[in-house]
């Protein structure tokens, strides 16, 4: 009991125990996705599915490598360095997962995206959507209470998380809303799904200059 209640007030306490913790969660929740879109990309030979896959396979790697080096026991002398590298290995990762969302994004535009859900399951997904943005959103703005630039490199991974999947509940409710082709919906989607992916790439390159300015100043 008592060692649950240490878990309980180091969760309200502790900023960098609560997100390698959350990190845990979101990981597992990952590797769920990636294996449904693996599948229902290989037995529909569908090219969303399988892009969408590769995405969160890639979001895998880099949300283990940062949990791996938070977790890695290094000399005081040598964590200041260590830390530097494997945020620019993890922000050139970062950069990587938003060049993988080129192909879902196209297929988006061209409203291409095979969609089987009925309304109320995308209804949950957009409670759940919205969820996921609100609390990614807190998170990021508290990401300077993070002891190091890794934590907050996992706090700006999960915003970005958040914003594929903005993009993916709009493609499904517009496919799911719209009759026929839902031309209708192109421009509006090409806007939106233009600015987030913009967002993506924007903050991918800041950790890459982040991380190279660190390792050079190191």
């Amino acid at each position: 009991m008592n060692s649950r209640k240490q878990l309980i007030e180091k969760w309200k306490t502790d900023y960098d125990f609560k997100t390698v913790a959350s990190a845990f969660g979101s990981l597992a929740v990952t590797v769920i996705f990636a294996l449904y879109n693996g599948f229902l990309g290989v037995y529909h030979a569908s090219l969303w599915h399988g892009s969408i896959c590769l995405y969160y396979l890639i979001l895998i790697v880099l949300r283990w490598v940062l949990i791996a080096a938070g977790k890695k026991a290094v000399p005081a002398c040598k964590r200041e360095d260590s830390i530097k590298r494997v945020y620019l290995k993890a922000s050139v990762l970062l950069l990587l997962l938003n060049a993988s969302m080129i192909v879902p994004i196209t297929l988006m535009i061209r409203l291409q995206k095979p969609v089987s859900l009925t309304l109320i399951p995308a209804i949950s997904s957009a409670v759940y959507t919205v969820y996921k943005v609100t609390l990614a959103s807190i998170n990021l703005k508290k990401r300077k209470k993070a002891s190091n630039s890794l934590l907050r490199l996992l706090r700006t991974i999960n915003f970005i998380d958040a914003l594929v999947s903005i993009l993916t509940l709009q493609n499904t409710l517009i496919m799911i809303g719209t009759k026929g082709a839902g031309t209708e919906m192109l421009p509006f989607t090409v806007v939106t799904s233009t600015i987030i992916w913009a967002a993506l790439l924007i903050l991918s390159i800041t950790a890459v200059i982040k991380g190279v300015i660190g390792l050079q100043s190191g």
